[in-house]
């Protein structure tokens, strides 16, 4: 994989494809909007194309990471997606947090093509992508994992591969559920804290080192306690996330109680305009809530 094309430059994609960069991969960049591309091509290097056909010609490997489904669908398989730009043996990667049932789609699309591909959604956030620090969870075969791992470990501390095309998303899936549960925790937690009048910081520093510790404690209370959320995974993309997992789940006939109140409770944050909060704004909700 020397030469690769990379479709959505936001604040994950950016520095995901500026790490391929600086390991002497020829990237061929793609954005919505042409100043992001730019601006990433004078940093990195590279070349920006017009559409993603055209920035998925000549490369061996195309990444991709949008929005939602119907973001891949566009960059993907639309009229000047990156499929009709992509030889026969190359391979499609899509980091982008969809669907299983699409991920499952795009393999019979790029089958037909004679091109591989892999579901691959990361957990790690900005911070992660910026550090080359994602887990990477992927669906596909052997053969095609085996030739994308290399070059998603620019980025990537864990990389592995869960099973048949939409294994990836499911697995991500996993990871939403965990967190909203987690997140909502330690929001109740420390908003309890506050409440019977103790520091919460050095609630924090004695409980972390037992069995209530996680991310989520170790890289979100500082800013909860100060009310910060003007960073991190929006609420707004967090609510997707959980949306797909609900829909899963319901074809599963799989019970996630707790999983379905607090996409209610994100729905509140965003009744009071915290759609771009990160996800731990949960705890301005109780906050909210206790004024009232």
């Amino acid at each position: 994989m020397s030469t690769v094309a990379f479709i959505g430059l936001g604040v994950m994609g950016y520095p995901m494809a500026g790490h391929l960069a600086r390991a002497g991969l020829s990237v061929r960049a793609y954005n919505r909007t042409d100043a992001k591309a730019r601006a990433w091509t004078t940093e990195y290097g590279g070349s920006f194309h017009a559409t993603p056909a055209e920035a998925a010609q000549g490369a061996d490997l195309v990444l991709v990471c949008v929005g939602n489904d119907d973001d891949v669908r566009q960059v993907t398989v639309g009229e000047q997606g990156a499929l009709s730009g992509m030889a026969a043996g190359s391979l499609l990667v899509d980091h982008t947090t969809a669907s299983a049932d699409l991920a499952e789609e795009l393999d019979g699309a790029c089958r037909a093509k004679g091109i591989g591909f892999i579901d691959a959604p990361v957990s790690g956030g900005q911070q992660g992508a910026e550090n080359g620090a994602l887990t990477v969870m992927c669906g596909g075969t052997e053969a095609d994992f085996a030739r994308a791992e290399a070059t998603l470990g620019h980025y990537a501390k864990a990389v592995t591969l869960m099973g048949p095309a939409g294994s990836g998303q499911l697995t991500k899936m996993v990871n939403q559920i965990c967190i909203a549960g987690l997140v909502q925790g330690l929001a109740e937690g420390l908003h309890f804290a506050e409440q019977a009048g103790l520091d919460q910081q050095r609630v924090i520093d004695v409980i972390s080192k037992g069995a209530a510790g996680s991310w989520q404690m170790e890289n979100r209370h500082k800013t909860m306690i100060a009310d910060e959320y003007e960073h991190g995974f929006a609420v707004d993309w967090m609510r997707k996330d959980l949306g797909i997992c609900l829909e899963q789940a319901r074809r599963l006939q799989a019970r996630l109680p707790v999983t379905a109140l607090v996409d209610q409770f994100y729905g509140d944050v965003q009744a009071i305009g915290g759609g771009r909060w990160d996800t731990s704004s949960l705890l301005r909700r109780l906050r909210s809530l206790g004024r009232g």
